[in-house]
């Protein structure tokens, strides 16, 4: 379960064990353990910036769920459509402890289910996109170390001081060699290989803190999406390009992949340059989410005061505390006006509401009577609509 990973040119060498612990006699690789850590600071930051994007926190955990279980679903699936490798079993096929994750597949599996259950949730899908596509940088970043401790994802063999070289590598391309000479590709078992689960995780992490610079310049709901599907697709074509365990279309030497990156750049970069002509240069504003806490205290308000409401003919509504805030507003502004709006005191402002009803019904009736009252008095038609377009006039100013 150890592998003795060389850098010959750097004079570094490192024996990794694939397993990081050990409970009740089952085996916890390092593998899952760094995907799993990805994914917890990807969520600990979505969660911490979901109000800047105008995205209850609340409600994202349930499109996290949902999305993060499908994607690892898809990404195996994606897997296993492709691999080169048949599979002896079904327990074979659903067991990842070994590696075997395709980032796209989770992409689009993320993508579709996660699209579902925003609907569901009421959640905006461009806003969570881009939300999540920051997630998604730095899982990436931090789970392609997995590939390392695996010694898998690397590249074809390279002169260059940063090669790899480990028995993990040189027995895979040995048994791999007249497959991929004839893809026209030529390696040497005995040579060092490009790492290149480390390009990909520097790429991304070059990518997040580009974005994560960026976030607030935004100028539409889904542009941090679109650039997140530029950036990885251009990386990944090149990098793709250099290894050894692509998986391709079935019945063509086409890499998956990279066919994939392609598109994916075309495409956010047409959408990102078509969306911002149409919007011109108009600042992008931000509907502050409205907490279900928030929508609970409503809720308990209103039924407490519907008897009184309906009786003068008053209703509230939760845009009455609807706010927003430019994108570019920091995050301490955005977590403060968050705090007002769940802090909001409904009971006052239905007080309000109803005292101002009654005052303005009493008028209504003083009126009433005064207008009966001088309709019975013989009084000239000139100065009887003086007088009530006097008492007309000081209704409307209180």
């Amino acid at each position: 379960m150890t592998n003795l990973v060389q850098f010959p040119g750097l004079g570094l060498e490192f024996d990794i064990n694939r397993v990081a612990f050990t409970i009740g006699g089952l085996d916890v690789y390092w593998y899952g353990v760094l995907i799993a850590t990805g994914f917890l600071l990807a969520l600990v930051f979505a969660f911490h910036y979901a109000v800047d994007f105008g995205i209850d926190a609340d409600r994202l955990v349930d499109v996290v769920l949902v999305g993060s279980v499908c994607a690892v679903i898809c990404a195996r699936a994606y897997y296993v459509i492709f691999s080169p490798v048949p599979y002896e079993s079904f327990a074979d096929m659903i067991d990842i402890r070994q590696g075997g994750l395709a980032i796209y597949g989770g992409v689009i599996g993320a993508a579709v289910f996660g699209g579902l259950a925003c609907k569901w949730r009421k959640l905006s899908i461009p806003a969570t996109f881009d939300l999540v596509a920051m997630g998604f940088l730095i899982g990436q970043s931090i789970g392609r170390w997995g590939n390392f401790v695996n010694q898998e994802a690397f590249g074809t063999n390279t002169s260059l001081p940063w090669g790899m070289y480990s028995q993990a590598t040189a027995n895979y391309l040995s048994s791999w060699q007249a497959t991929l000479a004839q893809e026209g590709v030529i390696v040497d078992p005995g040579m060092p290989v490009h790492p290149t689960f480390l390009y990909e995780s520097i790429w991304c992490a070059v990518g997040f803190f580009a974005l994560w610079a960026y976030m607030k310049k935004r100028c539409f709901n889904g542009e941090i999406a679109l650039m997140y599907a530029a950036w990885y697709g251009a990386g990944r074509f090149w990098i793709e390009g250099l290894r050894t365990d692509s998986l391709l279309l079935p019945g063509v030497n086409l890499r998956v992949s990279q066919l994939v990156a392609l598109i994916s750049v075309v495409v956010a970069v047409v959408a990102i340059v078509v969306i911002r002509r149409k919007i011109g240069k108009r600042e992008l504003m931000v509907d502050l989410p409205l907490s279900t806490t928030a929508e609970k205290k409503f809720q308990n308000a209103r039924e407490n005061w519907a008897d009184k409401l309906d009786a003068l003919g008053q209703s509230v509504s939760l845009e009455e505390m609807q706010r927003q805030l430019p994108a570019s507003a920091s995050h301490k502004e955005f977590a403060q006006a968050q705090k007002e709006q769940q802090l909001f005191d409904w009971d006052s402002l239905i007080r309000q509401k109803l005292e101002q009803a009654e005052m303005d019904a009493g008028m209504q009736e003083s009126v009433r009577q005064e207008n009966a009252r001088f309709a019975q008095l013989p009084v000239d038609p000139e100065e009887r609509a003086a007088t009530n377009s006097s008492l007309t006039q000081g209704l409307d100013e209180k």
